[in-house]
Parts: C-alpha cells; sequence; structure tokens
C-alpha cells in the first residue's frame, strides 16, 4: 500500500546524511513507494482546521552532494496522512512537549511514531528509572551535599544534564576532584531541572552499545567505541562504529523491557548498554540505523517500516469489522 508520510524534524538541510536515521527511514519509505513530506516543528498549527503543517513535498537519494528535492511549501491537514515520523531532536524542552501535544489531537487512523503522548512520558534519562535492576548507581538530583556524597560514595562519577542529548555537557568527576565545586555552579547557571550523576563504568573504555528495539523486540545493534582521551562514545563526538553480538545480559534486559515498549506504543526505541548496565532509553529521536547497516547488521529501517505496515494495515482491518 502506498501510504502518505509527514516527517516532522529539524531542517533537512542541515543533517549528516551519512549518519542519520530519519534519512533511513525516508530512503527505506521512497523505495516502498510512499509520499514522503517534511516539514520542521516550528511550522505545525492547531486550528479550525485541525492539526496543520506548512509542509514540503520531498525525494530523497542517498547520493553524495544531491541527497534531496523539497517542492514547494503547502498547507498539510495532518488528518490527511497516514504516518507521522516524530523525528526532531531534543532539547527535549516546552517546544517539544508542546508538539507532542499537538500531534496527540490527530485521528486514530493517523499512525504518529513513536506515539506522542508516550515519548512526552518518557524523558530517555528518567524513562530508565523504572527499569533500576538494570542501571548503574544512579542519582537525579541538583542537590550539591547529595552529589557530593554520592561521588565520595562510588570515588568516579558521570555527570550530565537530565535533558541533554548526543553526549553534549557529560563530565568525569573523581573524589576530591578540584573541579566539583565549578562544575557544580556552572550546572546550577545552566540548568533549572535536576541533572544526573552516574556511577562511572571503565568499561566505556571498550564500547557504549546501541540496541534498537523494533515493537519491543530486539532488531540490531553496534557498539560505539570512544575516541582517545574521551570517555563519550556517541558517534556525533568521535565515537567509532563496530560490529557487535547481544550479550546474554542484553538480551535479557530487552526481552524485559520490550513489552512495555510496545504496551506504550514505543515503536522505534535505542537503548545504551555499558558493560551490561543500561544507561538510556533514547525515544525521542533515536539514532543508529545507518551505523548497524555498515557494520555489516541488520537493515532496521525495513524492519521498521514492516512494523508500522503492519500496524496500519491491522488498524484498517479492525475498522472495517
Amino acid at each position: 500500500m502506498s501510504l502518505v508520510v509527514a516527517v516532522q524534524m529539524d531542517p533537512i538541510e542541515k543533517i549528516n546524511f551519512a549518519g542519520d536515521s530519519t534519512f533511513a527511514l525516508m530512503l527505506e519509505a521512497q523505495a516502498r513507494g510512499h509520499r514522503l513530506y517534511h516539514y520542521t516543528p516550528d511550522k505545525l498549527t492547531w486550528g479550525p482546521g485541525g492539526i496543520i503543517a506548512q509542509a514540503a513535498e520531498i525525494t530523497v537519494r542517498d547520493r553524495a552532494g544531491d541527497y534531496f528535492t523539497l517542492q514547494k511549501p503547502a498547507l498539510l491537514e495532518l488528518a490527511s496522512a497516514d504516518v507521522v515520523l516524530l523525528r526532531q531532536d531534543p532539547p527535549f524542552d516546552l517546544g517539544y512537549i508542546t508538539s507532542t501535544h499537538l500531534l496527540e489531537q490527530l485521528p486514530a487512523h493517523v499512525l504518529v511514531v513513536n506515539d506522542p503522548a508516550a515519548v512526552r512520558n518518557a524523558p530517555e534519562k528518567l524513562f530508565v528509572m523504572d527499569f533500576p535492576q538494570f542501571m548503574p548507581a544512579t542519582l537525579i538530583s541538583r542537590d550539591k551535599a547529595a552529589i557530593a556524597a554520592f561521588l565520595e560514595q562510588h570515588g568516579e562519577i558521570v555527570v550530565k544534564p537530565l535533558h541533554g542529548h548526543g553526549g553534549a555537557a557529560v563530565f568525569k568527576l573523581t573524589r576530591k576532584d578540584p573541579n566539583f565545586g565549578s562544575l557544580y555552579d556552572l550546572f546550577a547557571t545552566t540548568f533549572k531541572e535536576p541533572w544526573v550523576a552516574q556511577e562511572f563504568l571503565p568499561q566505556v573504555a571498550k564500547g557504549d552499545k546501541r540496541i534498537i528495539l523494533v515493537d519491543g523486540i530486539a532488531a540490531g545493534a553496534v557498539n560505539r567505541v570512544p575516541a582517545e582521551n574521551d570517555i563519550r562514545a556517541n558517534m556525533v563526538r568521535g565515537g567509532a562504529a563496530a560490529a557487535t553480538e547481544l550479550t546474554p545480559r542484553e538480551k535479557e534486559i530487552c526481552a524485559f523491557i520490550g513489552p512495555e515498549l510496545e504496551r506504550r506504543g514505543l515503536l522505534f526505541v535505542g537503548i545504551d548498554v555499558i558493560d551490561g548496565y543500561l544507561t538510556e532509553i533514547n525515544v525521542t529521536s533515536p539514532t543508529g540505523l545507518r551505523a548497524i547497516a555498515k557494520t555489516g547488521g541488520p537493515d532496521v529501517a525495513a524492519t521498521i517500516w514492516n512494523a508500522i505496515e503492519a500496524k496500519l494495515a491491522a488498524r484498517r482491518r479492525g475498522a472495517t469489522e
């Protein structure tokens, strides 16, 4: 079946085409004969006509220097779409939250991936708290004494923004670290919300594994190895992608959290696992599809579209029964 697919994302000309998962999803959708429309979240409007976006039909191709062609933007009633891909990058701020409220108003026949209410209720570094048995020691606080005691207890910790992404502003602190006070002041001035302090896992030097789950089932993984003299394995921070397989512990994590992801309507999820510990559950705009494929793994973009098409077919069968 040919679908109308609206993609809510950041400006496409600014993405890294070689590694961008949204671009991978668009390439796969177009290969299946689906029509694609591109719009940025600031072009989303609720009014008497329902949810409308100033959107441009787009064609895409995996050709360096000539990746896409955008038509002239026009008003698109999102109720006329079959699928909306919610793929803008964080920060997970009030603008992002507002877009989830707007998309939640769409009629039931429009499939939003991921479900906007579920995205709103599952910030990556908070949702993981639902599964504490798989986490490293973690503290979420902005209380200086509490963070200092946590650092004293564990000796080495990582401190990062609660709603950060892509490895930005991730710091390692050691016991009696002379930078602790300055870093606390910086975070206290910069962020209104609490932040995350987490036990440092030395095995991150061997990789931070990104595992993609589709409808709650592990569909592919890539190991991200930090650059020398960096603790951050994110590929946008210089991490190198390497082929990998799931360990028994990682399979256990996926099997345990998968049913909850499916129940919430979180169809496309990326989890981060370091040395067998679950550190984040990414639901806003998960990445890793192209890295998995380039390291010899499965075509997870195809798996995602298989799941989307199956869900739409099931909804349509239900509507006619």
